[in-house]
C-alpha cells in the first residue's frame, strides 16, 4: 500500500474518547449538484486528535466545497481515527493539483498514515487484470459490470490457467472489447509467475475470479499492490477447497460467500465483504452450489466498488473498516 499519492482505500484519527465514536451523517437536503461541480472523495487515518474533523469540514469549505456526507470511527482505546467524506466543488475554484496539496498539508499536521482523494470524474479509472480458471460466472459478471458501467475500472487483461475455446463467450466477448486473454498452462513445478507479473506490471490492483491457484508469497512481494479474491465458502469457516461440498456434508443452514484481501496464509487476508443465503435440507449439492455462485457474484462485484469508492480501510492487520 502507498502514500498519499498512492491510489489506496484507508481513512483517518481524532479526539481521544475511551468510548467508540461510529459517526455518520448526511445532509439533510443536500443541494443538486451543478453540472459545473465534481464529485471528490477523502479518507483520512491518523492518530486521534481533537480538531480532525473541524480541519477536514475548513479544508473542504474554504475552497468552495460542501460535504454531502461523511463517516467517522474511532474504535476504544485504540488512539487512531480513521473517516471518510463525500464532498463537491467547482474545479475551477479548486483545482484537482491544489486538492492534493491542501489534504497533504493536513495529513502532516495530524502525522497521518493516509491521506487520500479521488475523484471519479477527473482521475483515471483503476486499471485491473482479472486471473480465472475453468469456472466463468465470477469473470463473466465482472465483464459484464464493467460493459454497464457498474464498476468503476478498466479491465487490461485476463490470465487464466484454463484453455478456452474461441467461440466461447468469454473469448468472444473479450476479443469484441479488445481484452487480450493469456492462457498459461501451469504444473504444480512452474505457476508462471514471473509472466504474470510482467503482465500485471501497470495494475492498481488484482482480482482472482474464482483463479485456483495459489499465489505464492514471493508473487505477492513482488506485486505488492492489493489483490482481491472471491472465496465460495462463509470465511472463516470451510476454508480451501470445495467448501460448498463441506457446507453441505455439515448440514448447514445458512451458505455464503466472502470477498477478501489476499495474504500469505490461504483464506485467511482482510475480509472486504460476505453474502449469506439460507438453505435447508430440501437442497442438494447442485442447488447449494447454484446458490454460491449467485453470491459469489454479488459479493465480488460489491467489494471492487466498495474499494474503488475508498470504503475499505484497513484496520489491525486481519481486520478491515467498511464505510
Amino acid at each position: 500500500m502507498g502514500m498519499v499519492a498512492r491510489r489506496v482505500t484507508q481513512v483517518l484519527g481524532i479526539t481521544n474518547n475511551s468510548k467508540i465514536r461510529n459517526i455518520s451523517f448526511k445532509s439533510l437536503d443536500p443541494p443538486l449538484p451543478s453540472p459545473s461541480l465534481c464529485h471528490g472523495i477523502h479518507v483520512f487515518h491518523s492518530p486521534d486528535a481533537v480538531g480532525i474533523v473541524a480541519k477536514l469540514s475548513d479544508c473542504i469549505a474554504s475552497r468552495g466545497g460542501n460535504i454531502l456526507s461523511a463517516d467517522v470511527f474511532v474504535p476504544q482505546n485504540k488512539h487512531v481515527f480513521y473517516s471518510r467524506s463525500d464532498f463537491v466543488f467547482d474545479p475551477l475554484k479548486w483545482p484537482r493539483m491544489q486538492i492534493e496539496e491542501d489534504f497533504l498539508k493536513l495529513s502532516q499536521a495530524f502525522n497521518a498514515t493516509r491521506s487520500v482523494v479521488r475523484v471519479p470524474a477527473l482521475d483515471p479509472k483503476y486499471k485491473i487484470a482479472v486471473l480465472a480458471s475453468k469456472q466463468d460466472h465470477c469473470l463473466v459478471d465482472l465483464l459484464h459490470g464493467w460493459q454497464d458501467g457498474r464498476l468503476p475500472v478498466d479491465i487490461t487483461c485476463v490470465i487464466s490457467n484454463h484453455h478456452r475455446d474461441s467461440n466461447t463467450h468469454v473469448i468472444r466477448f473479450l476479443e469484441r472489447h479488445g481484452i487480450p486473454y493469456h492462457c498459461l498452462t501451469m504444473t504444480k513445478e512452474n505457476k508462471r509467475e514471473g509472466e504474470i507479473l510482467e503482465l500485471v506490471q501497470n495494475t492498481d490492483f488484482l482480482v482472482l475470479a474464482r483463479y485456483m491457484q495459489i499465489l505464492s508469497g514471493n508473487f505477492l512481494r513482488s506485486y505488492s499492490n492489493d489483490i482481491i479474491n472471491i472465496h465460495h465458502g462463509l470465511l472463516p469457516s470451510f476454508k480451501g477447497g470445495h467448501p460448498s461440498k463441506q457446507a453441505f456434508e455439515a448440514g448447514v443452514k445458512l451458505i455464503g460467500a466472502t470477498t477478501h484481501f489476499v495474504t500469505e496464509e490461504l483464506d485467511a487476508g482482510p475480509i472486504i465483504e460476505q453474502m449469506v443465503e439460507r438453505v435447508s435440507h430440501r437442497d442438494n449439492l447442485q442447488s447449494f452450489v447454484q446458490k454460491s455462485e449467485n453470491l459469489e457474484k454479488q459479493c465480488l462485484s460489491k467489494a471492487i466498488r466498495s474499494y474503488c469508492e475508498l470504503r475499505v480501510l484497513p484496520y489491525e492487520g486481519k481486520k478491515t473498516v467498511v464505510f
